[in-house]
């Protein structure tokens, strides 16, 4: 293998794990809002919600798409956003 090839081999992997973690932070938010909204609680601003999924789906990005790390970056903050039952401490 020659040097321009070991480099798309990694790039390439890169970016599938990239990917995979996107997709996977994605599914969490989904679910976290889909849990809160089953407990009657609230999920917050729906249009961080759907922003998040817009600007992973669509192709206009602030990076490259190859290039995940803006939309992990988003889908991080919308969960970030959700609001989070409070626990009480256990006596």
């Amino acid at each position: 293998m020659d040097t321009t090839t070991t480099l798309l081999l990694i790039a390439a992997c890169v970016a599938a794990v990239l990917l995979a973690a996107a997709v996977a932070l994605l599914v969490r938010l989904v679910r976290a809002r889909r849990t809160l909204r089953r407990a009657g609680l609230p999920t917050g601003p729906r249009w961080v919600f759907w922003g998040a999924i817009a600007y992973l789906l669509l192709p206009t990005d602030l990076l490259p798409d190859p290039v995940y790390l803006d939309d992990i970056g988003v889908l991080l903050l919308a969960l970030r956003s959700l609001p989070l039952p409070r626990r009480t401490p256990e006596l």
